[in-house]
């Protein structure tokens, strides 16, 4: 999953930039569901260059998640009419738009309040030492938004995909 042009970059891949003091630093925070149930912990934030912003974290995914999701069937490839499921080794890194989260700056934990366990256990996971491409921010997104959907418009490959409220940063 690789972007042909790179739009988003780790903060950490990016020397001169840094978290802006009216804005909690939230790399190894935990971060919950609605339940309170533990998703894992925030790896890394993804930065849109061009906008100047964080648009997503980067979640390094709970164990517990992934062994909850195992029997799941998350992208099913057909074999002679059998579906399979396969994850490559490493995919245990889940990307959340930083509009879709709360975070309590007391107890330093990220709450996704309109995402629930089961919509995370069965979301998309990457290898964190891959980039991923629209196409993967599409399905990620449609899994958390089923209603909304990411909107396969013409302009998908720009910067326009950010304006909607998910995008929208604390």
């Amino acid at each position: 999953m690789e972007n042909k042009v790179k739009n988003l970059y780790r903060l950490d891949e990016l020397s001169d930039y840094k978290v802006s003091s009216d804005y909690s630093d939230v790399r190894g925070w935990k971060i919950v569901d609605a339940d309170n149930r533990t998703i894992g912990k925030v790896d890394n934030l993804w930065v849109n260059k061009d906008m100047q912003r964080v648009v997503y974290l980067d979640v390094n995914v709970d164990k517990g998640l992934i062994e909850d999701s195992k029997n799941e069937v998350h992208e099913a490839i057909t074999n002679e009419s059998v579906n399979e499921f396969m994850y490559k080794d490493g995919d245990s890194h889940i990307i959340i738009p930083i509009g879709s989260v709360t975070i309590n700056k007391d107890t330093k934990i990220v709450m996704a309040n309109s995402i629930d366990y089961n919509t995370f256990r069965k979301t998309t996971r990457y290898n964190r030492e891959q980039n991923f491409d629209r196409n993967y921010e599409k399905k990620v997104f449609d899994s958390y938004y089923p209603d909304e959907k990411s909107r396969d418009d013409s302009d998908s490959d720009n910067d326009a995909f950010y304006n909607r409220r998910e995008f929208d940063g604390h």
